[in-house]
């Protein structure tokens, strides 16, 4: 992958398959007939809606120019040009949604009234690139009957760690005890109210704005752990962290109040927009929860990202999850054949659409396993997949190999699964 991407901690998260579990409080059962019923009562939410031809989707990244554009400073034109080659490739391979990361860092993509310029688009960051890549994507996505739904990374402040390299505007230079530097990097802290309130209201600066079909969070909450460094937020918990019995519940409370509120704040502002997440693929091992997942993690999103994907599911606060099942069919610690079904039975009986989030970049990857050299292997997972009705489609990382398809992995998906054009994966009631 080479540059800095929301994957860039795969490899880490896996690479500690044989580190032992932890105990820590069991969650709700997977196996349960029937979802519980949401905050507010079974009226709190509408039934989930039936799908029409379910998602065809491919993820388009900006944090560090990993897809677009290829390097800040481009034209305005010349950026434009890009985007655009990027949709025509998801109609070439049949595809019916682009998920366009529009605030990688605490920045924007669009005229922001709360956060600068990317850096990504003009090489400064606060710096006006001359035009709207988010308006553009929405209009040109639409005008090939495309969805667009619109990636934020909510906490994610830098790829560095100095405050001094943010614009003097940026908030995080204004409220520096918002920030924690961690693994080299600037967050947001989660655990402050006035942070999920300020990351909410950017983010709906472009939910109010544009005709977006969704709204999509990454695999990012607390940050994946660096090993000997902790994430300074002591003062914190000990200021709100009243009445958890540890700091970790109480950070997941963080996260599932930003989901929460998300999610209700998109049905008021934009109803037909739908609410989507795509975690890092494994909830818990089972070796730690009996419900989780026949996995061997070194990284589970419960107990190290503080993000209780399964819960979230189960009360319905999702419109779809496309958990990262960025694995093969067949790998010991991490079977894709394995993870599908038991995420299948996460999503049963929920309104939570499940679709399942594929590799890609590793198709002709020689760093990769032997499995990831054969074209044929992604095409299997959507063959697997026919057999679990709850899984209603799949997006692929990312449209830089949708373009590239170095071994011919997604045109041999389209051929095999996407012969007819798609329609489109909105959701009727």
């Amino acid at each position: 992958m080479g540059r800095v991407s929301r994957r860039a901690f795969t490899v880490a998260a896996l690479s500690a398959f044989t580190m032992a579990p932890r105990a820590s409080a069991a969650p709700i059962p997977s196996g349960a007939p029937t979802p519980p019923t949401a905050p507010g009562g079974p009226a709190a939410w509408p039934p989930a809606r039936r799908a029409v031809t379910g998602m065809r989707g491919m993820w388009l990244a900006t944090v560090a120019n990993r897809d677009w554009p290829t390097r800040a400073g481009l034209r305005a034109a010349e950026q434009r040009a890009e985007l655009i080659e990027h949709l025509d490739n998801a109609v070439r391979h049949r595809l019916n949604t682009v998920i366009f990361q529009v605030r990688p860092t605490a920045d924007a993509l669009w005229p922001s009234a709360y956060e600068p310029w990317s850096e990504y688009l003009s090489g400064s960051q606060g710096r006006d690139p001359g035009w709207d890549p988010l308006g553009t994507a929405v209009q040109e996505a639409h005008a090939r009957g495309l969805e667009l739904h619109a990636w934020f990374n909510p906490y994610r402040v830098a790829t560095h760690d100095d405050p001094a390299r943010l614009v003097p505007s940026h908030p995080g230079r204004k409220n520096p005890g918002w920030l924690v530097p961690y693994g080299g990097k600037l967050y947001y802290n989660p655990g402050l109210p006035e942070v999920r309130a300020f990351v909410q209201d950017a983010m709906m600066d472009a939910v109010e704005k544009y005709a977006v079909d969704g709204v999509h969070f990454d695999d990012y909450f607390y940050p994946y752990p660096v090993a000997g460094q902790s994430f300074d937020d002591g003062g914190t918990y000990s200021t709100f962290g009243s009445g958890f019995a540890t700091k970790a519940a109480w950070r997941r409370e963080n996260i599932d109040l930003l989901v929460r509120e998300t999610a209700e704040r998109v049905k008021k502002v934009r109803p037909a927009a739908r609410f989507g997440v795509s975690p890092f693929g494994v909830w818990r091992n089972a070796a730690t929860d009996a419900k989780g997942s026949d996995t061997r993690a070194g990284v589970q999103t419960y107990d190290d990202l503080y993000a209780d994907t399964r819960k979230w599911v189960r009360e319905g606060w999702l419109d779809y999850i496309v958990p990262q099942l960025y694995w093969n069919i067949g790998l010991d610690a991490a079977d894709y054949a394995k993870l599908l079904p038991w995420w299948a039975e996460v999503a049963k009986g929920s309104r939570t659409q499940l679709y399942a989030g594929e590799a890609l970049y590793k198709a002709g990857d020689p760093a990769q396993p032997a499995a990831w050299q054969d074209p044929a292997e992604l095409s299997r997972h959507l063959t697997l997949a026919q057999q679990h009705p709850e899984v209603r489609g799949h997006v692929f990382f990312s449209a830089k190999e949708v373009a590239e398809d170095r071994i011919g992995a997604m045109a041999r998906v389209s051929a095999d699964h996407y012969a007819r054009a798609a329609g489109t994966s909105r959701q009727d009631g």
